[in-house]
């Protein structure tokens, strides 16, 4: 088996985790409910088929554990606070956020492609334009060297 195949799978594999820890994590922002607890709910109650269940478990947990800089890190791409942005775009400016400072073996281009993509199924009209430009300002800021490198 080649390798070509074998990265596609894993891609959509990280792929349908991003999609539905988005989703937990809006479940979170406008619950309060244990991140636990949720877990286990969607563990237990969505089709994860082919889904990286790992990497849902840590973007899951990431995001509330690390809110305050996320939020921090983010303040400065928005042009309102985090808490005027609507709930479904706070859950995915978080979660890119959160992949920009803790995978950075994630190209800053796929993380802003995946949250575009989210905001595209879940986000207002045109949400994803909001989404990549803050997620765009984001990168120059967390990636700034891959940025760099890749506009030469």
């Amino acid at each position: 088996m080649s390798q070509a195949p074998k990265g596609q799978a894993r891609a959509k594999a990280r792929s349908r985790a991003r999609r539905l820890a988005m989703q937990a994590i809006y479940q979170w922002q406008m619950t309060g409910q244990n991140v636990s607890d949720i877990e286990r709910q969607f563990l237990d109650e969505q089709e994860l088929g082919d889904a990286d269940v790992d990497y849902f478990k840590e973007l899951l947990h990431g995001v509330p554990a690390h809110l305050d800089t996320l939020d921090a890190a983010l303040a400065p791409a928005l042009s309102r606070g985090i808490e005027a942005v609507d709930p479904v775009e706070q859950a995915i400016l978080r979660l890119g956020a959160y992949e920009f400072a803790h995978h950075p073996e994630i190209p800053y281009r796929v993380v802003i492609n995946e949250a575009v993509e989210l905001a595209k199924t879940f986000g207002a009209e045109q949400g994803h334009r909001f989404i990549n430009g803050v997620m765009d300002r984001l990168a120059r800021d967390l990636r700034k060297v891959e940025v760099e490198a890749s506009r030469k």
